[in-house]
């Protein structure tokens, strides 16, 4: 599997995580230019549905399904990770840098003594090197790392940098033993424990208007409030917002928060940072009003006021009204 990119499968309680799809837009471009090609690993119990749809994107999937893997495990993952790449010997892996890829990821580079990049942006492979974007600085700089030379690289991506791409003619689903033939008696599953929803659920939202910290104060939330009841929005914000306590955490978007994928996003007072871009770049339609010129929400916006918030909402509000009328 020289030049083979092997894409760990990533889903919870019965059903795929978008990133999964994510990365699929990302590796087939990338094992291509590696003169190899890209090959989905799936663990899991019961998992034949999700095998039969990552295969429709046109790459060969092969699948682990023991009941042994029925709950999502870092250590088991890791011990067969461990084993498929001597087995297997693929130039890259690759896992979304979420709360379960951040789990094994780290420790496995510890055990294998291979080079890690966490979090990457993007990937390209020039000159014979494999190099992946990161962001510092809260996203104010691009940094272009390249991995120490190495047989296989590991590598985590970070949520939302991508769309999934078009499904196409199916490839082929493989079953494969797993190297694991004994459960682990020190650290087990014990239950899963979903996140309230408040009286809200805004990752089913049509439109938001999203709030950060340009709202200053919390007295100045019924003039957001007007906005939102004129255009048939939920109201969303940054951490920022939530830390303020103008909304609850339920409210939030951002990689501690929520990912949103609304028709509509209208950013306010929003300064842009990675963390809560990655939580909305999957809008439809981005329109960002912010003061200062240089926000970095406006790399991602489809339409960009330069100005006060306060003096273009009630003027906003009042033209949707009218409009409405």
């Amino acid at each position: 599997m020289m030049g083979n990119i092997l894409v760990l499968a990533e889903h919870r309680q019965g059903s795929l995580r978008e990133i999964t799809f994510e990365m699929l837009a990302i590796a087939p471009q990338l094992s291509s230019d590696m003169g190899g090609e890209a090959v989905v690993l799936l663990i899991g119990s019961g998992v034949d549905e999700m095998a039969v749809k990552i295969a429709s994107y046109g790459v060969k999937v092969l699948v682990i399904d023991d009941p042994l893997f029925e709950d999502f495990n870092g250590e088991k993952y890791q011990k067969v990770i461990s084993a498929v790449i001597d087995d297997l010997k693929p130039s890259v892996v690759m896992t979304g840098h979420t709360a379960q890829g951040v789990d094994f990821m780290p420790p496995l580079a510890v055990e294998k003594r291979l080079p890690l990049v966490m979090e990457a942006i993007a990937l390209e492979y020039t000159d014979g090197a494999l190099k992946a974007t990161r962001q510092l600085y809260s996203g104010k700089v691009n940094a272009i790392v390249a991995f120490k030379p190495a047989d296989t690289y590991l590598v985590t991506i970070r949520e939302g940098i991508a769309e999934a791409p078009e499904i196409t003619t199916a490839g082929p689903v493989e079953k494969i033993n797993t190297p694991l033939k004994e459960d682990l008696d020190y650290r087990k599953f014990v239950e899963y424990i979903e996140a309230e929803v408040g009286d809200v659920d805004i990752t089913q939202s049509d439109i938001l208007v999203a709030i950060g910290r340009g709202l200053k104060e919390d007295k100045n939330l019924p003039l957001i409030e007007e906005l939102a009841k004129a255009v048939k929005a939920d109201i969303a914000g940054s951490r920022a917002a939530t830390d303020a306590g103008w909304i609850s955490q339920d409210r939030q978007v951002g990689t501690s928060g929520k990912t949103v994928k609304p028709k509509l996003y209208i950013a306010m007072g929003i300064s842009g940072a990675f963390q809560h871009v990655a939580g909305m770049k999957g809008a439809k339609t981005v329109v960002a009003i912010n003061k200062d010129p240089e926000a970095p929400i406006f790399n991602v916006a489809d339409y960009a006021i330069v100005e006060d918030m306060f003096k273009v909402v009630p003027k906003l509000t009042e033209k949707l009204k009218e409009l409405k009328s």
